[in-house]
């Protein structure tokens, strides 16, 4: 009798199969928990900019012409920003959106909005409590 080693094709294929459903349910997990924690780039963005403008504020009595101190994209690059200032210049809101071609394009938050009277908002189908993190 020949004491054989190893493993036999029918082993191999169940354990490529089993890796296949681990990796088919794990990536897409990882791929919207790397979503979720990229939103706080967008949050921080905008709060940054919202301070900005209210410093600006301070010094000018107005919003209008502020809107040049706000950088064009979040620290990490993965959401542009925008100032729209509104009402004469008494009001702004600023917006987070993804940029083109990141994985936060497909993001369910979308842009991510927040005005001088704390409002904040998001264009998504997902709610803004959730999208924001509170």
């Amino acid at each position: 009798m020949k004491n054989t080693r190893g493993f036999t094709l029918i082993e191999l294929m169940i354990t490529v199969a089993i890796l296949a459903i681990l990796v088919g349910i794990a990536l897409p997990a990882y791929q919207n928990q790397v979503q979720k924690a990229r939103r706080a780039d967008a949050v921080s963005g905008l709060m940054a900019a919202a301070q900005t403008m209210e410093r600006c504020f301070t010094r000018m009595n107005t919003y209008a012409g502020c809107e040049s101190r706000i950088p064009s994209s979040t620290e990490d690059g993965f959401y542009s920003l925008t100032s729209t200032p509104s009402d004469n210049g008494g009001k702004f809101t600023l917006s987070a959106t993804p940029v083109a071609g990141s994985s936060q394009e497909k993001d369910s938050c979308g842009t991510f909005k927040f005005d001088n009277l704390g409002q904040r908002k998001v264009t998504g189908e997902t709610s803004s409590d959730r999208c924001w993190g509170s």
